[in-house]
Protein backbone atom coordinates (compact mmCIF):
# COMPACT_ATOMS: atom_id res chain seq x y z
CA UNK A 1 0.00 0.00 0.00
CA UNK A 2 1.49 3.34 -0.43
CA UNK A 3 2.45 5.34 2.27
CA UNK A 4 0.92 9.13 1.99
CA UNK A 5 3.71 10.90 3.92
CA UNK A 6 6.17 9.75 1.12
CA UNK A 7 4.77 8.14 -1.53
CA UNK A 8 6.60 5.07 -1.75
CA UNK A 9 4.90 1.53 -1.84
CA UNK A 10 5.30 -0.24 1.32
CA UNK A 11 3.85 -3.99 1.80
CA UNK A 12 3.67 -3.72 5.69
CA UNK A 13 1.85 0.07 5.72
CA UNK A 14 -1.91 -0.20 6.20
CA UNK A 15 -4.17 2.28 5.95
CA UNK A 16 -8.59 1.91 5.91
CA UNK A 17 -10.00 4.88 5.52
CA UNK A 18 -13.33 3.56 3.89
CA UNK A 19 -16.27 5.14 5.35
CA UNK A 20 -14.53 7.65 7.23
CA UNK A 21 -12.29 5.32 9.27
CA UNK A 22 -8.81 6.76 9.71
CA UNK A 23 -6.91 3.64 10.85
CA UNK A 24 -2.94 3.54 10.09
CA UNK A 25 -0.80 1.16 10.55
CA UNK A 26 3.03 -0.76 10.09
CA UNK A 27 2.72 -4.21 10.37
CA UNK A 28 6.08 -4.88 10.95
CA UNK A 29 6.41 -2.22 13.74
CA UNK A 30 3.31 -3.59 15.38
CA UNK A 31 4.44 -4.79 18.57
CA UNK A 32 7.68 -2.14 19.17
CA UNK A 33 8.26 0.20 21.84
CA UNK A 34 7.94 3.07 21.28
CA UNK A 35 4.59 2.86 19.47
CA UNK A 36 4.52 3.21 15.57
CA UNK A 37 3.62 6.90 14.30
CA UNK A 38 3.24 7.88 10.43
CA UNK A 39 6.45 10.20 10.86
CA UNK A 40 8.62 7.04 11.23
CA UNK A 41 7.84 5.87 7.64
CA UNK A 42 9.90 9.19 6.44
CA UNK A 43 12.87 7.60 7.48
CA UNK A 44 12.06 4.09 6.78
CA UNK A 45 14.22 1.94 4.83
CA UNK A 46 11.70 -0.75 4.03
CA UNK A 47 10.02 0.80 0.58
CA UNK A 48 13.68 0.98 -0.72
CA UNK A 49 15.22 -2.54 0.48
CA UNK A 50 11.54 -4.34 -1.39
CA UNK A 51 12.35 -2.48 -4.65
CA UNK A 52 16.05 -3.71 -4.67
CA UNK A 53 15.54 -7.04 -3.79
CA UNK A 54 12.18 -8.75 -3.86
CA UNK A 55 13.33 -11.96 -2.93
CA UNK A 56 10.81 -14.64 -1.57
CA UNK A 57 13.05 -15.67 1.07
CA UNK A 58 14.00 -12.53 2.98
CA UNK A 59 11.95 -11.91 5.36
CA UNK A 60 12.73 -8.05 7.59
CA UNK A 61 11.86 -7.29 10.97
CA UNK A 62 12.29 -3.66 12.16
CA UNK A 63 12.52 -1.94 15.36
CA UNK A 64 12.61 1.46 16.15
CA UNK A 65 15.62 2.98 18.14
CA UNK A 66 16.82 5.77 19.44
CA UNK A 67 19.96 8.09 19.01
CA UNK A 68 22.70 8.46 20.80
CA UNK A 69 21.24 10.88 23.48
CA UNK A 70 17.23 9.82 22.87
CA UNK A 71 16.82 12.79 20.56
CA UNK A 72 16.00 11.39 16.86
CA UNK A 73 14.07 8.17 16.37
CA UNK A 74 14.53 6.18 13.74
CA UNK A 75 13.59 2.26 11.97
CA UNK A 76 16.20 0.10 11.56
CA UNK A 77 15.35 -3.35 10.14
CA UNK A 78 17.55 -6.19 10.06
CA UNK A 79 16.69 -9.72 7.67
CA UNK A 80 16.83 -12.96 7.88
CA UNK A 81 16.76 -15.73 4.52
CA UNK A 82 14.65 -18.62 5.34
CA UNK A 83 16.66 -20.45 2.50
CA UNK A 84 19.74 -20.46 3.80
CA UNK A 85 19.17 -19.96 7.50
CA UNK A 86 21.40 -17.50 8.17
CA UNK A 87 21.03 -13.35 9.12
CA UNK A 88 21.62 -11.54 5.57
CA UNK A 89 24.66 -8.95 5.79
CA UNK A 90 23.18 -6.33 3.47
CA UNK A 91 19.26 -6.57 2.64
CA UNK A 92 19.32 -4.53 0.16
CA UNK A 93 21.82 -7.28 -1.82
CA UNK A 94 20.44 -10.31 -0.08
CA UNK A 95 22.16 -13.47 1.06
CA UNK A 96 23.70 -14.24 -2.59
CA UNK A 97 22.70 -17.81 -2.68
CA UNK A 98 19.68 -17.47 -4.17
CA UNK A 99 20.62 -14.30 -6.37
CA UNK A 100 24.15 -14.60 -6.92
CA UNK A 101 26.20 -11.53 -7.71
CA UNK A 102 27.43 -10.73 -10.39
CA UNK A 103 31.55 -9.67 -9.96
CA UNK A 104 30.76 -6.74 -12.09
CA UNK A 105 28.62 -5.50 -9.29
CA UNK A 106 30.84 -6.46 -6.29
CA UNK A 107 33.20 -3.63 -4.52
CA UNK A 108 36.96 -3.57 -4.75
Amino acid sequence: MRVPTTGKECPYFYGDYHRGKHHEECRLLKKSNPPWELKYCISCPVPEITRANACPHMILSGAIKSSLFGLKKRVVVSAYCTKTLQDVENPYLGCSECHPIIDLFKEA
